[in-house]
Order: C-alpha cells, then structure tokens, then sequence
C-alpha cells in the first residue's frame, strides 16, 4: 500500500518532467517508481511470512 503512494508520485514527476523537459525531475521521478515497487514486494513478502505463522 506505501508503495503505490511513491509510485503515482513517480510518475506525476515523470510526466511533468518529459512535459518541462527537466531530466532531474523525470530521474526523481524513476527513483521513486522503484521505490514504490521495492517496498510493495517487500511488503508482500511480510505478509507471505506472516500467514505461514
């Protein structure tokens, strides 16, 4: 759940970035999108782990 929040914020960074043309932001942008996936797998494997208690 954490996760998907960095991942549309990644994106709304993406997006302005290739739109103003601003490589910092669309790099801000790709930081955060892998953010969000690392800590949704992450938080998949929490949940893994705590149904075979």
């Amino acid at each position: 759940m954490a996760g998907e929040g960095d991942e549309m914020k990644g994106r709304a960074k993406e997006a302005v970035g290739d739109l103003t043309d601003d490589d910092d932001l669309k790099r801000e942008g790709k930081v955060d999108k892998a953010s969000g996936k690392i800590k949704d797998k992450v938080d998949d494997v929490k949940d893994k782990l705590t149904k075979d208690r």
